[in-house]
């Protein structure tokens, strides 16, 4: 039976909730079953991560909350805010990888999704530098990506997502391929962005420790097709920072993920 999605600009059983999914599946046209049955609640203004093996649907689900894939079975629910009323929009999206335009510079990159959108350029390229400093990036305006590092242009991938105002962050593994150092640095700001900007940010990782690190919940995730083996409620004092990174709470909340997570990969082969 095909599923019901609905995205309503206001939903009264959405009154404190950003996004709903009740027992989504997600099967494939090649019949590889992705996802599911998936149940998921995610409170406005919280940040969570989803957590599991490569190819449980961490991804998938991401792309049925944007819209840019329709669940097999089930009801996906995000509530907007008023006004906010066309599917996808109110959402902001940073993939694995930057995908910049390499031929403009930074500041065009940010500015196209408002292009897009028919903002006036006047307006398009304020909110652009706007958004460009609130990543640390308003010296590179001008600057091409070529020029760049990698840490820089997953902030300017981070700039684009934000400049249209999102009320829901989604980010797709976006520092994975940096290093050790650049990544600490970067998962740091964003938890001041999120601060900040009181976004919900639903962030898929492959690490159990930037995963406790950023989170209020980590949900984990078994192997395919993607259900939640646990959902775990991060306790901890706010703002975050290096102390947490090497309390023993931290510790113990990696333990405890990674308890969580061993049975997804058990008898999975090792890439």
């Amino acid at each position: 039976m095909s599923s019901v999605k609905t995205s309503p600009a206001a939903d009264a059983g959405l009154t404190h909730l950003a996004v709903s999914l009740r027992g989504v599946t997600k099967t494939y046209d090649n019949g590889v079953m992705a996802l599911g049955p998936f149940d998921l609640t995610v409170r406005k203004g919280e940040f969570i991560s989803l957590l599991g093996p490569s190819g449980c649907g961490k991804s998938t689900v991401l792309r049925l909350i944007a819209e840019l894939s329709a669940p097999s079975s089930g009801i996906v629910r995000v509530a907007h805010r008023e006004g906010v009323v066309q599917p996808g929009h109110g959402i902001g999206f940073v993939f694995q990888e930057p995908t910049l335009m390499p031929w403009t510079s930074v500041r065009e990159n940010v500015r196209l999704p408002l292009r897009l959108a028919g903002v006036p350029k006047a307006e398009a390229r304020g909110r652009a530098d706007a958004a460009l400093a609130s990543v640390g990036l308003a010296d590179f305006a001008d600057a091409f990506p070529r020029e760049l590092s990698g840490g820089m242009k997953m902030r300017v991938s981070l700039a684009r997502a934000l400049v249209t105002e999102p009320d829901i962050l989604l980010m797709d593994e976006p520092f994975a391929a940096l290093d050790e150092i650049t990544r600490f640095r970067l998962n740091n700001d964003l938890l001041a962005l999120w601060r900040s900007l009181g976004k919900t940010v639903i962030f898929v990782t492959h690490s159990v420790f930037e995963s406790v690190y950023l989170s209020q919940r980590v949900v984990v995730m078994t192997a395919r097709p993607g259900r939640i083996q646990a959902d775990i409620r991060i306790e901890a004092v706010e703002p975050r920072g290096e102390a947490f990174r090497t309390s023993t709470a931290y510790g113990d909340y990696c333990r405890k993920v990674s308890d969580a997570l061993a049975p997804s990969y058990s008898g999975q082969p090792l890439l």
